[in-house]
């Protein structure tokens, strides 16, 4: 959560949001979580924060005015954010399914949370496209790991038609 809270947050010395790619302390961070992720009670976790932070950020920005100092570095957490939920599901869903104690609870829970950020994103389509775009892919990467553990059983059937409208 620490992490998570570090990754996001707005540093203090910099308000105008330039962003410094590979020295910004944000991607080591973002790396780190990231790493992190392998494990598979750890990662899932992590991505249920993300994931319910995200439609935090997303109500800030839909509160906040675009010319506010902040903005930018808002908007970039938010874009660091979709990216890493993306890195967690593509790298380590589907070993996180094939493990023998798998938690479909848990799964359900951050599927569901992820959904919920998707949908939460359309609602700033209007200032932003391109968060519903990236979450869609999200979610669309997600619904392909996960179609084969509902045909099985493993997951609920609502939630698979719930990612694919």
């Amino acid at each position: 959560m620490c992490l998570i809270r570090r990754m996001c947050a707005i540093p203090e010395n910099d308000v105008s949001g330039s962003v410094n790619s590979d020295s910004d302390p944000q991607f080591c961070v973002q790396h780190l979580i990231r790493k992190l992720g392998n494990e598979p009670f750890v990662g899932q976790r992590i991505l249920l924060s993300v994931s319910q932070k995200t439609s935090v950020v997303i109500d800030s920005l839909l509160l906040m005015d675009p010319f506010d100092d902040s903005f930018p570095c808002l908007h970039g957490n938010m874009f660091m954010m979709i990216e890493l939920m993306e890195f967690l599901i593509s790298d380590y869903v589907r070993s996180w399914i094939s493990i023998e104690d798998f938690d479909a609870r848990l799964l359900e829970e951050w599927v569901r949370s992820v959904i919920q950020a998707c949908k939460a994103s359309e609602l700033l389509e209007s200032r932003n496209g391109l968060y519903t775009l990236y979450m869609e892919r999200v979610v669309g990467e997600l619904a392909k790991i996960l179609s084969p553990l509902a045909s099985q059983g493993k997951l609920d059937v609502d939630i698979l038609s719930y990612m694919c409208c």
